[in-house]
Formats: C-alpha cells, sequence, structure tokens
C-alpha cells in the first residue's frame, strides 16, 4: 500500500499527475485529506475553497485513487502508524528531512519517497488569479 496526504483543494493537473505516479509505486493508494479545520488551522481561514466531502468525492472518482481517509491533525502521523503503509510519499516541494512524519515512516519500515514537484500548478495561484481576474467574478452579466 502506498499512502500520501494533502489539502487537494481546488484539485489541479499536477495533483492528477502526482497521485498517478504515487499509485505506481504500489497495489493500493491511500489518501489521507486534510479536514476542513485542519486546512483552516494550517492556510488560514478563507481555506478551503472547496469542502472535505466534496474534495474527497472528486478524489475518490479519480482512477488513481483507492481510497481516501480524511483527517483533523495537522500531520498524518496518526494514520501512518494505523496504516502502516510501505511506502509514505510527498511532493518535491517537501524534503524527507523537514516531514515531521518521516520518523514515524522509518518506525513502521514505510519507504519515504518525494516525487519530483510539477512546476506550473498551484492551488493558491489559482485563487490569486480567481481574485485578480474581475470578469470571472462579476455577475452583473447573468441577468
Amino acid at each position: 500500500m502506498v499512502f500520501t496526504n494533502g489539502c487537494f483543494d481546488l484539485l489541479h493537473p499536477g495533483h492528477v499527475s502526482y497521485l498517478r505516479a504515487a499509485r505506481s509505486l504500489g497495489d493500493a493508494l491511500v489518501v489521507g485529506l486534510n479536514s476542513d479545520a485542519s486546512i483552516r488551522k494550517l492556510k488560514g481561514s478563507a481555506r478551503p475553497v472547496v469542502p472535505e466531502a466534496d474534495r474527497a468525492t472528486v478524489l475518490e472518482a479519480l482512477e488513481s485513487v483507492d481510497t481516501v481517509v480524511i483527517f483533523d491533525e495537522d500531520t498524518p502521523v496518526r494514520l501512518l502508524r494505523e496504516l502502516e503503509p510501505a511506502v509514505y510519499v510527498k511532493g518535491g516541494d517537501y524534503r524527507v528531512e523537514d516531514l515531521p512524519e518521516a520518523g514515524v515512516a522509518a518506525e513502521i519500515g514505510a519507504e519515504v519517497k518525494i516525487l519530483p514537484f510539477e512546476s506550473g500548478y498551484s492551488t493558491t495561484a489559482l485563487i490569486e488569479k480567481i481574485k485578480s481576474t474581475p470578469s470571472v467574478l462579476d455577475t452583473s452579466r447573468l441577468g
């Protein structure tokens, strides 16, 4: 089993590629999904944009994702201990030595893999683009 985690708020092609690559590392991919409360603690009160149930539905619809588990904590340490995956995957914007859960992965014998970051995709950048594009927010044309 392969395990990864994240917010996956405004799912974009970078996420899809990442999850496809993560799934290729094993027989099943379990995604730990940060809850709405967890995201607010990590990213501020304006996030998430998409509620946790909707994010889980979209993730579960992806062919590469076998199961989604929503968690409330800041890190997936509890899930790693419960699931004991063979492989724990994070994106290239992380380094193993900076992951608070890397020690737990070592304890349970999970290999930690950092997948290359696919540049050009960012939820934060998407949100900023939407906010700075007045025509997207202008509903007066809708009648």
